[in-house]
Formats: C-alpha cells, sequence, structure tokens
C-alpha cells in the first residue's frame, strides 16, 4: 500500500502572478467592542459539544469603500468540546468543499470534529453565498433582475472574497486580532492555498486534505480537465470490476432513455433525465469511500416490476426520486455556475470539460459506448452547460452560466512569489487516486509552497477526513507538531 509521508519541499522559481491587493486585512478590533457588524448568539448543546452561532455583516465588495458596497451576512458557528466553552483555547477555521456548500452540521462530538474540538475552538463558516451566509438559491437570485446582472454578483463569490470574510471574522473573534489555524478540505483547500498567498499574517498554520490547486500560469481549467479525465476512466474501470453486472444494466438504462420520446424521462422536479445526465452520476458515486456501493444499490431498484402482462417497462419513481436527491445542483446552484470559474486566473473557461470531453475519442459518449456493447463510463466533477437545461431550477441561469463561461478579466487567486517563500506551516494529505484533485497537479503546486509537508496515500479517497475519523487530522497534526520526524 502507497502511504508515505514526505520531508519539507523546496520551491522552484516560476514568473509569478499580479499581485493582489486584499483589503479586509490590515484591521484590528479588540474582542471588547461592541461592533454592529458582528453579532454572537448563546450557548447551545447537541452531544458532548457547545456551540454558538456568529452573524457577521461584510462588504459584498472589499475593493471599494466598505461604506460603499452593497452588504451580505456572513455565518460562522464556533464549536468547542462541553466544558470548555472559557478556556483559552487556539482557534482553527474549518473551510468546507464545494465551491458552493455550507459547512457541516454538528449532530455530536465524532470523527475528526471530536479530536479537533479537544485541543481547538472550531469555526465553522458558511462561505458566503452557501448556508446561512446570503445564500444563493433558485429563489434568491431570482430578486436579481438580468443574466447580466445574475453574473456580476456572483464574481463576488469566489475564493479571494472567501479570504477577505474569513479575516474580517478573525480580526472580530481571535484575542487581539492573532493567527489562527485553518483546516481546508478540497475546495477549502483551494481556498485555504488562497489565503496563504494574500494574507499569510492571518495564518498560524494550514491543513490540507485532498485539497492543493492547481496555481501556475498554465494550470487552466483545461489543462485541469485533461489532467482528471483519465482518472475518471480509472475509477469507472474499478468500479465495474466490483459489479461487473451493472455494465448491462446500466446500458439498458442507457438505451431506454435514448428511445424515449425527446432523449430522456421526465424527473419528479420536472427537470429531465437523458443518458448524459445520468452519467453525472459519477461526479459522487466514483470518488469517495462507499459511493461505488451506493451507486450499486441504486441501479438495483431502476426498473419498475412488471406486475400487469404486457405492461410497458419503465425506470422506477425510486430511481428517479434517488437521482435527484444524490445531486445537489438544484438547491446548491453556486457549484455549476461558478465551478470553472475556480481555475481562472486571466482567461475565461469556455465550459472547458465539455470541450474536452469531445477529444477522448467516444469513451464518455454513452449512446455509442451501448451501439458498440462498451461499459458506459460516468463522468466526474465536470459541469456541462445542459446541465442548465435538464435540472430544471437552473434554467432561469443559463444565460448568466454563459456569461460567466465566456469571463475573461477573473483576478489571480494564487501569488506564486509569496507561496515561494511561504513561512507558515502547512501539511498536506495528497491522496493519490483522488478523482477530484488531481496528482500530478497537486504535486506540481506542493513543489512552490516552501516548507510544506505531505502525506501521500492511497489508504483513503478523497473523503478521507470524513472517513477516517480523527486518524487524518491527527497525523497532519503531528507532522507539524513534531509527533511525525521529517525523516
Amino acid at each position: 500500500m502507497l502511504h508515505f509521508t514526505s520531508p519539507a519541499l523546496s520551491p522552484r522559481a516560476i514568473p509569478p502572478l499580479p499581485a493582489r491587493t486584499f483589503s479586509a486585512m490590515s484591521e484590528t478590533i479588540s474582542l471588547a467592542d461592541s461592533t454592529p457588524d458582528h453579532v454572537a448568539g448563546t450557548w447551545y448543546s447537541v452531544p458532548d459539544l457547545r456551540l454558538r452561532d456568529h452573524q457577521f455583516t461584510v462588504p459584498l465588495d472589499y475593493t471599494i469603500d466598505r461604506n460603499a458596497s452593497p452588504k451580505i451576512s456572513v455565518y460562522a458557528r464556533e464549536v468547542v468540546s462541553v466544558g470548555k466553552e472559557e478556556q483559552p483555547l487556539p482557534y482553527l477555521l474549518y473551510l468546507q468543499g464545494g465551491p458552493g456548500f455550507e459547512c457541516p452540521r454538528p449532530t455530536e462530538a465524532s470523527g475528526w470534529m471530536h479530536k479537533t474540538c479537544e485541543e481547538f475552538r472550531v469555526i465553522l463558516m458558511d462561505q458566503r453565498g452557501t448556508g446561512l451566509s446570503t445564500p444563493l438559491t433558485p429563489s434568491s437570485m431570482s430578486q436579481l433582475d438580468s443574466a447580466k446582472e445574475i453574473s456580476e454578483y456572483l464574481t463576488y463569490f469566489r475564493a479571494d472574497n472567501i479570504v477577505n470574510d474569513a479575516e474580517f471574522i478573525r480580526v472580530r473573534l481571535v484575542p487581539e486580532a492573532g493567527p489562527w489555524t485553518i483546516l481546508g478540505q478540497s475546495y477549502g483547500g483551494f481556498c485555504s492555498v488562497t489565503y496563504l498567498s494574500f494574507a499569510p499574517q492571518g495564518l498560524k498554520q494550514v491543513l490540507l486534505t485532498g485539497g492543493i490547486p492547481p496555481v501556475g500560469n498554465g494550470s487552466t481549467a483545461d489543462a485541469v480537465y485533461r489532467a482528471c479525465y483519465p482518472q475518471v476512466i480509472h475509477q469507472n474501470e474499478k468500479y465495474y470490476k466490483r459489479f461487473p453486472q451493472d455494465v448491462e444494466i446500466i446500458r439498458e438504462v442507457v438505451k431506454h432513455l435514448a428511445e424515449s420520446e425527446g432523449g430522456g424521462v421526465p424527473l419528479p422536479s420536472g427537470g429531465f433525465l437523458t443518458p448524459r445526465g445520468l452519467q453525472t452520476l459519477g461526479l459522487s458515486g466514483l470518488g469517495s469511500s462507499s459511493g461505488f456501493e451506493r451507486l450499486h444499490y441504486m441501479f438495483e431498484r431502476a426498473w419498475d416490476p412488471v406486475i400487469v402482462p404486457g405492461s410497458r417497462k419503465q425506470i422506477s419513481y425510486y430511481f428517479l426520486k434517488a437521482f435527484e436527491n444524490w445531486l445537489d445542483f438544484d438547491t446548491n446552484p453556486l457549484y455549476i455556475l461558478l465551478h470553472e470559474a475556480i481555475y481562472c486566473q486571466g482567461d475565461s473557461s469556455l465550459w472547458s470539460a465539455h470541450r474536452i470531453r469531445t477529444e477522448d475519442d467516444g469513451k464518455f459518449d454513452a449512446i455509442r459506448a451501448v451501439k458498440e456493447g462498451r461499459p458506459v463510463f460516468f463522468t466526474g466533477e465536470m459541469v456541462f452547460p445542459w446541465m442548465l437545461e435538464e435540472v430544471h431550477a437552473l434554467r432561469k441561469f443559463k444565460e448568466a452560466a454563459h456569461l460567466l463561461a465566456e469571463k475573461k478579466d477573473w483576478p489571480p487567486l494564487y501569488d506564486i512569489a509569496v507561496l515561494n517563500n511561504n513561512k507558515v506551516p502547512v501539511a498536506a494529505a495528497v491522496y493519490y487516486e483522488d478523482m477530484y484533485v488531481n496528482f500530478k497537479l497537486a504535486m506540481e503546486t506542493a513543489s512552490q509552497i516552501a516548507g510544506i509537508r505531505l502525506w501521500i496515500t492511497n489508504e483513503y479517497m478523497h473523503s478521507g477526513l470524513r472517513d477516517g475519523g480523527g486518524q487524518v487530522l491527527d497525523h497532519l497534526l503531528g507532522m507539524l507538531n513534531g509527533r511525525k520526524p521529517l525523516f
């Protein structure tokens, strides 16, 4: 089993991206100050944990005068072990994966949360636009009048402003505005590297789990998807080796969808399930632990039984409902609308995954696979323009999504010169067979972050932080506090 720890990597010099000024970073606000932009709630409980809500009023746009900018709300939940509410614990900010997903809601002290709350005062921040942080949903975004207004509004919801929000919160929560530890999972790790680039003074140490982003000038969305598609194929091959009976079942479903009126069947929500939509199940089914099993058991109930002889064969309501429940595109639309933008620095994505998919010589063509008797391959963490038609709740955002895909003047998200001279202790879990964050690209970035320590393993998949209980976090902390030697 591949499972080892590397010493610190030395950076190699490449031309830096243009510097980006973060205006929230220079404030120092005493905890004793009573400010109208921060409201703290009272403590409450779940088993073995104490929690407190914080709501912050922050600028939508940090690049202009704070009084002139529209305001949004950012929510953060403070979590400690029972009895430690008043103890002087160090602070740890958790940055959730995504983009476009809120932080987990603790129900008990278990897994990595149990481990973390024993040592830290944990801050679970809903990234702007998610959860309780001015959530951008199909209903809330209906208040914006046009596709242009929606697309312009959404440009303020990338990692740069997530970091600005984090700094806004840090100087109001941490005593004497001291630095804190951050834990970035998946896209939260991308945000953490942005944090290292533009506000390292706010950081005591950084923990990354499956979240080292591509940072170089050549790390375009196209480069990301060219690197990721082969790993998706590999995961498909592994799935069918595990469940060979599913090859024919899935081909039958694709054939049925393709031959149905309009090339698909209606979904309970009003959307439309087509063969290409079916393939998006790979997003959750192929890249995390128990995903293979869940996918297999879902296809076990793909068909309604024929109760009356001669009745037409049809896909079951159970399966159609399970398909919609599996994917959160309608409740968390930022995932589709901003997904490719997380890779854009000074260029446009132009629906990169959709274009790169055509370079695969038909490997991901479901209908062609059926005709040729091949297994149907699922896609991975990719978004496609036709999703804006087939997901009912997103149809109103089709034009805005195209405007975002065409936008060229995205500002930089990383400063390679700063990363090359990084002084903040960083430890990262890198999952060798990660379907979402390409191993090769992650290693290229790691070579640019001075002093980073890597734990490279295939013991876990992308969901290792969740699946490993406290083991992954304990290993990373051990790498930084001296319990895991350099050699």
